[in-house]
């Protein structure tokens, strides 16, 4: 006679909510603790602006001026959220930004207008993104190693197109969205941008099978292939996404300096991993947030702000921002440890 399967029970032998095994309610509790965290962290960082220059930085403008900033950087790092969700990692979006940026900006291009400008930068985007995804998923590269190499090429064509020269765009429908005209009830149109992405981005990882097959490659990616998921297709629909990104944020950074140059998104890469690291998302892989990312974004960008505004030297944020991400990898170590 068979026996009744009895629901999961907890370390202290109680049955946890709707069968689920108590692992999954620590895991929500950590991840909440986490968020609750960085929203402390942004808010404090608030008050320190707020106190050190009041006129400045609890201006309008200025806050105005950190969520576009933010903006852009913001769409690169939900797509390396995905990217290192999965276990790899992508060197080369700071490269892809700039190759985006300017060959939207050519002569060429710009004859087309704004829809031509906008579906340059996301092609260019999709299609480093395929070269990275199939040298990794198909060519067997290590993520490190073909992402480098991506970098150099992308940095390299970047300089051979623009000859070194910066590239003014002269499209008066690009340039406006720039302009305080065109902000919606005082929104900026690149935050409403970032905010739709961010949306798009939350809700792929969380609530899709494609955002469970990206944590179940990054948790054990020989389970995942033995338990039906074919990892390399995955794997390239990933940086095929991180491509996308940063096609996007490219043309984000286009209507932001009304210009296209070979140096754009300089240390982007470093930025948008410190940045998932902050908010949560394991360099391991098997676990991504994209809310914790994006917080990531706004307490790098506020920081950057409020150093800026104090006139403290570029060495030092950058110093500030290393100490930022050690003591970030050190939490996510002990956490690992003590799951």
């Amino acid at each position: 006679m068979t026996q009744p399967v009895s629901p999961p029970r907890d370390t202290a032998g109680k049955i946890g909510p709707a069968g689920r095994p108590a692992t999954w309610r620590s895991l929500s509790a950590r991840a909440d603790v986490r968020t609750l965290s960085l929203l402390g962290v942004l808010a404090a960082l608030v008050v320190i602006g707020g106190v050190t220059k009041p006129d400045e930085f609890l201006d309008t403008r200025n806050l105005q001026l950190v969520l576009t900033q933010a903006s852009v950087i913001g769409v690169v790092t939900v797509g390396m959220t995905f990217v290192i969700t999965s276990g790899g990692i992508d060197l080369s979006v700071g490269a892809i930004v700039a190759l985006a940026s300017v060959w939207a900006t050519t002569v060429a291009t710009q004859e087309y207008g704004f829809v031509g400008i906008l579906f340059t930068a996301m092609v260019v985007g999709l299609g480093c993104g395929l070269v990275n995804g199939l040298l990794i998923a198909y060519g067997g590269m290590v993520p490190f190693i073909a992402t480098l190499a991506m970098l150099a090429s992308a940095r390299g064509l970047a300089l051979q197109i623009t000859d070194g020269k910066t590239q003014i765009v002269t499209i008066d429908s690009v340039l406006r969205l720039g302009e305080r005209d065109s902000y919606v009830l005082g929104v900026p149109p690149l935050v409403i941008v970032f905010a739709i992405v961010t949306i798009a981005g939350w809700l792929l990882l969380n609530r899709t099978t494609f955002g469970r097959r990206t944590v179940a490659v990054g948790g054990n990616s020989e389970a995942a292939r033995l338990a039906g998921i074919d990892v390399r297709r995955q794997r390239l629909y990933l940086y095929l996404l991180s491509g996308l990104c940063c096609g996007i944020a490219a043309f984000l950074l286009i209507v932001l300096s009304g210009s296209g140059q070979n140096t754009n998104g300089n240390l982007y890469e470093l930025d948008a991993i410190a940045a998932a690291i902050i908010g949560g998302t394991l360099l391991s892989g098997g676990r991504g947030t994209v809310t914790g990312s994006v917080l990531g974004v706004l307490i790098f960008t506020t920081i950057t702000n409020i150093f800026a505004l104090n006139n403290l030297q570029s060495d030092v944020q950058q110093i500030a921002k290393g100490a930022i991400i050690v003591a970030a990898v050190l939490v996510q170590r002990r956490t690992a440890r003590t799951a």
